[in-house]
């Protein structure tokens, strides 16, 4: 086997993002051994702290989640990311820094070896019970613009729990504080034009309203071992690399902490990283990764059709093109269908957005890298770089056309021809080549908050007000899904 740092990459490791898909890691589990014996040891911290199995829903094919509560999805994401960083070790990939989004933090501490699969099992239990005890009445709202105007919009409020949580990509942020105080800072955005959208934790972190569950942490955690590791772990909240730190005050003091991803991201590219690697089932790190660095290389092996395959064309062959070339954007506005590269594509205002993964706290539905990622999900000492606040242009917000719901039936055919209609108004394309089962984020680039603007138009179209609260349709989402949920709502509501 070929042993080898891939073109200087990066392994990330993704934060809360929604319940893994069951089977995700049935390939994984049965070709490598290294992986059984990882799930097994999650499996076996599981059952000391009276937790179910976490290993078999991943494992079986036909396997779905039954909503245990948020331990159980902090192990799943964990199994998950920690499995995909076995088989890439596996297959001889070497990373030069691992770095974690939030809670992925704690991930990247376990693959990197300075603590054990085990105690990063507990302390990651540890820290949602303490969370759960404190019950903060608080939530998180990602913002699609750049961290110094997401500060000073936080800012007009004036409340010390309403503070900048998040700074992920150049136009996407995260706000986290008060409920009531975020729902005022969402309606501030919206009137300026704003791209937001609410995320759906139960966790809500990244505040200095988080200091007492950060205390309890430190107070009640067990103290585990740790060591120095195998190679560097990169802290997007410190804003250097871990050395010598005690994992529960690593933890406990994310809680409280800004997490600068952007700046962690771009002082590892312009100190040689080439390759962004994530060690989740969706993009949502490395969705931040691509717009904040534009044009670095973005591997997420759990979305290819043959992941270990993929590492190993990766491995064999840095210099070629392989499964993991990019792109080039096409002419426009910068984020038309990737395989339609060639296809002229009509300038529209709508800023591009990154993915949001979720920080923080499993996620109802959805994946959504999200803040997405949100996850989302990503580090010698690396400082964050130092963001002056500069002269910027106001984001200005297309607004959608007047629009009476639609007289259309019930049958798919018509929603899918209203829906291409729609989705190509919007992106500059021709409603032909929107393909219904096109992924809107992996083959169109429509990211999660453009996604949320074209949900709520759809939801007027439609006349379906609870469409817009669907984050299942934002992750995944295709034309196929999206008009098959509105057959079945307007089905429904036409049956009442």
């Amino acid at each position: 086997m070929r042993v080898m740092h891939v073109v200087n990459s990066v392994f990330v490791m993704p934060g809360t993002v929604a319940a893994p898909r069951g089977g995700i890691l049935r390939d994984f589990h049965n070709r490598y051994e290294t992986v059984r014996e990882t799930l097994s040891r999650i499996d076996k911290a599981a059952r000391e702290m009276g937790l179910p199995n976490i290993s078999a829903r991943l494992i079986e094919e036909n396997g779905t989640s039954d909503q245990r509560g948020p331990e159980v999805q902090y192990l799943e994401i964990f199994a998950v990311s920690i499995a995909t960083h076995d088989m890439l070790i596996a297959e001889g990939a070497r990373p030069v820094a691992v770095v974690g989004q939030s809670i992925g933090e704690l991930w990247a501490l376990a693959a990197a070896g300075h603590l054990s699969v085990e105690d990063a099992a507990r302390l990651a239990v540890a820290r949602s019970q303490v969370l759960t005890r404190q019950s903060w009445d608080g939530k998180m709202l990602a913002v699609g613009v750049d961290g110094p105007r997401a500060e000073s919009l936080a800012g007009l409020i004036n409340h010390p729990h309403l503070v900048l949580a998040c700074e992920n990509a150049p136009r996407q942020s995260v706000i986290s504080g008060p409920e009531a105080l975020i729902e005022h800072v969402e309606r501030v955005a919206d009137a300026l034009g704003w791209p937001s959208f609410p995320l759906g934790v139960p966790h809500p972190t990244h505040s200095p309203a988080m200091a007492q569950a950060a205390r309890d942490l430190r107070a009640t955690a067990p103290r585990v071992p740790y060591g120095a590791g195998r190679w560097r772990v990169c802290s997007p909240w410190l804003g250097r690399d871990i050395g010598d730190d005690d994992p529960v005050d690593l933890v406990a003091g994310a809680l409280t902490a800004r997490v600068r991803m952007l700046h962690t991201i771009r002082d590892l590219h312009a100190a040689g990283a080439d390759v962004f690697v994530e060690c989740g089932e969706w993009p949502v790190v490395t969705k931040f990764v691509e717009a904040s660095v534009p044009g670095v290389r973005c591997v997420v092996p759990l979305s290819e059709s043959d992941p270990a395959g993929a590492v190993r064309a990766l491995v064999t062959e840095p210099a070629a093109g392989g499964p993991f070339s990019r792109v080039p954007a096409s002419p426009g506005n910068g984020h038309g269908p990737v395989a339609r590269a060639s296809v002229p594509v009509a300038a529209e205002p709508v800023p591009v957005l990154p993915a949001v993964p979720l920080p923080d706290g499993p996620a109802p539905a959805a994946p959504v890298s999200y803040v997405a990622p949100a996850a989302s999900p990503v580090p010698a000492a690396v400082a964050p770089a130092a963001v002056a606040p500069v002269a910027v242009a106001p984001v200005v917000v297309a607004a959608a056309p007047v629009t009476t719901p639609t007289s259309v039936g019930l049958d798919y055919e018509s929603v899918l021809d209203e829906l291409q209609t729609l989705y190509g108004e919007f992106l500059g394309y021709p409603p032909d080549l929107l393909g219904e089962d096109d992924g809107l984020e992996s083959d169109l680039g429509v990211e999660s908050l453009k996604q949320v603007v074209l949900l709520g138009r759809v939801s007027d179209r439609f006349d379906l007000p609870g469409l817009r609260a669907n984050s299942s349709l934002l992750t995944v989402g295709t034309l196929r899904r999206i008009a098959e949920t509105v057959v079945e709502a307007r089905a429904e509501a036409a049956g009442r």
